[in-house]
């Protein structure tokens, strides 16, 4: 069995029981939700002591929370779907004690920003992460994206340049383009998204569990040791973020094409993948965006899933530090 077919088939097994059941929900216009538009971001207020978490407004009303730890060089980390900033405190913690001063902000919709209505679409992400750049008046930034953060570190750089990033890292990133198209062959079928959003409005809190218990960390996997330490953190992040929010996002992660944005980035990149990785596939992701970013580097995991940063945390703590140092 390919992969490809491999991943399709763990979604139907995890999503089974609960896609029928939002069938209905989906046929009366829940799959049909606009990704809708708007003012881009501006910056607000700001606030940067050594330790601290705070609020940053865009221009059109959006709260941004973000944690601000350390001191030194600046290293900006953007999660995956549909989790917070959170999710990167053992990198945080990390790099802060290594003498940088570590950003990590909940994307609109998600954690403890505002739960918008309109605006879950990767250029207001984009937007939202550059009001915190500049109202932070953050310089030679290095830039790290995991999952969705990646295409959002990607769009970032395509709307607003690199002048203020001196480095990127893209971790198990969804860049260049998920969905599977005439021009995209390596992708995934518009099915799989389906049935993650069919599981997602028939029970979110389920799906949630299931979800981190099976292909993300990859405990699906014979002889995988579990941890249900691990799957409750996943579970309580998914949760804290708005249903309407974390909906909308998995048409921005899986339809964006960030093709062009990739073909922007000047500055060194590093590209983690592992090639196990049941929810973003290496050939279509990975390998295909270090063939489009010029100065990348492409390291791969043997065997990793798609939250490597925590079942590979060692290695990639160390991965991280030495090219942040480079």
């Amino acid at each position: 069995m390919s992969r490809t077919n491999a991943f399709i088939s763990n979604r139907r097994n995890l999503l089974l029981g609960s896609a029928s059941a939002a069938g209905a929900l989906l046929t009366s216009g829940a799959a049909n939700l606009a990704v809708a538009g708007g003012t881009p971001a501006t910056v607000a207020k700001v606030a940067s002591p050594l330790t601290s978490s705070s609020i940053i407004t865009t221009s059109d009303g959006t709260q941004i929370y973000y944690k601000d730890w350390g001191s030194g060089p600046t290293v900006i980390l953007c999660h995956g779907w549909p989790l917070s900033s959170d999710s990167w405190a053992a990198q945080m913690l990390f790099l802060a004690s290594q003498g940088f001063r570590t950003i990590a902000h909940d994307r609109r919709g998600h954690g403890r920003s505002s739960q918008t209505w309109l605006g879950n679409d990767m250029d207001h992400y984009a937007d939202d992460l550059a009001t915190v750049i500049e109202t932070l008046n953050l310089k030679n930034a290095v830039l790290v994206g995991f999952s969705t953060g990646g295409g959002e570190v990607a769009r970032y750089i395509g709307r607003h340049g690199t002048q203020r990033i001196a480095k990127v890292v893209l971790v198990s990133a969804v860049t260049p383009l998920m969905l599977k198209t005439e021009r995209n062959s390596k992708g995934l079928p518009l099915e799989v998204f389906d049935e993650i959003r069919a599981a997602q409005v028939a029970n979110r809190s389920q799906f949630y569990k299931d979800l981190p218990a099976g292909p993300f960390y990859g405990f699906n996997r014979p002889g995988t040791k579990s941890s249900q330490g691990l799957i409750d953190e996943w579970w309580r992040e998914g949760m804290q973020g708005g249903h309407h929010n974390t909906y909308e996002s998995i048409k921005a992660f899986s339809e964006t094409d960030f093709t062009e944005d990739l073909k922007k980035i000047d500055v060194p990149t590093l590209i983690i993948h592992g090639d196990d990785d049941q929810i973003v596939p290496i050939e279509a992701a990975g390998r295909a965006s270090a063939k489009l970013i010029r100065n990348s580097k492409l390291i791969v995991y043997p065997n990793a899933p798609h939250g490597l940063p925590e079942t590979h945390r060692g290695r990639f703590n160390a991965d991280l530090l030495s090219f942040i140092r480079s």
